[in-house]
């Protein structure tokens, strides 16, 4: 929910994820193209990292393709596994990263009977209305190990904007901060830090959760 998110949702789309998919599959290869690299993602997925242990087992949800932050959790060594709902995006990521195991399955159905160190949700968590994100929240602090870590794109507060991909509308929800932190340690989780807009980082809002 960036900077240019000032619009409210557009209320006469009822399933926002199965929207997202048919964009995102049928843009994949110009959302690739166009996706920056200027990679102001590094210092949150580094503070995840420093809690991940070497060769530690990591969990991606919406990869897309693949750059840059799939290639750059793999890259320090993790075992990734990455997930996404659009075929066309997970053909391109599992062609540039033949060592990392991508899933086509949809977030808000996550069961893949492990435990992770780290799950990354960035730019992907946020297109969740509010209920699905709750209703998400339990299954990833059940796939979290002890100690792992949650990191997540959120909105700067409570509510729903619109977006844009490649022109066409997409659609953000966010639950208030505290929401987050009391729906976290209902499922044993801390928030680790929490920040709102953050300018270091493309004025992303920021959670960072940790497993008890």
């Amino acid at each position: 929910m960036g900077e240019a998110d000032v619009s409210k949702a557009d209320p006469s789309v009822t399933d926002w994820s199965a929207a997202h998919k048919e964009l995102y599959a049928r843009v994949a290869a110009e959302y690739d193209r166009q996706r920056s690299r200027a990679f102001f993602e590094k210092p949150w997925l580094d503070r995840l990292l420093a809690q991940v242990p070497t060769g530690g087992e990591v969990l991606e949800l919406g990869c897309g393709a693949g750059e840059p932050v799939t290639r750059y959790l793999a890259e320090a060594g993790c075992k990734v596994t990455a997930l996404d709902f659009a075929a066309p995006m997970l053909a391109i990521a599992r062609e540039r990263l033949p060592g990392v195991e991508f899933v086509e399955a949809d977030m808000r159905e996550l069961d893949l009977g492990k435990r992770f160190h780290g799950i990354v949700g960035w730019d992907s968590f946020f297109h969740l209305t509010e209920d699905e994100q709750r209703a998400l929240l339990p299954r990833l602090a059940a796939h979290l190990a002890p100690g792992g870590v949650l990191l997540l794109t959120v909105g700067d507060k409570a509510g729903r904007v619109t977006g844009t991909v490649e022109g066409e509308t997409v659609h953000h929800a966010s639950l208030a901060f505290s929401d987050y932190g009391r729906l976290l340690d209902a499922e044993g989780c801390e928030v680790v830090a929490i920040v709102a807009r953050d300018a270091r980082c493309d004025f992303h809002s920021i959670l960072l959760a940790a497993k008890r």
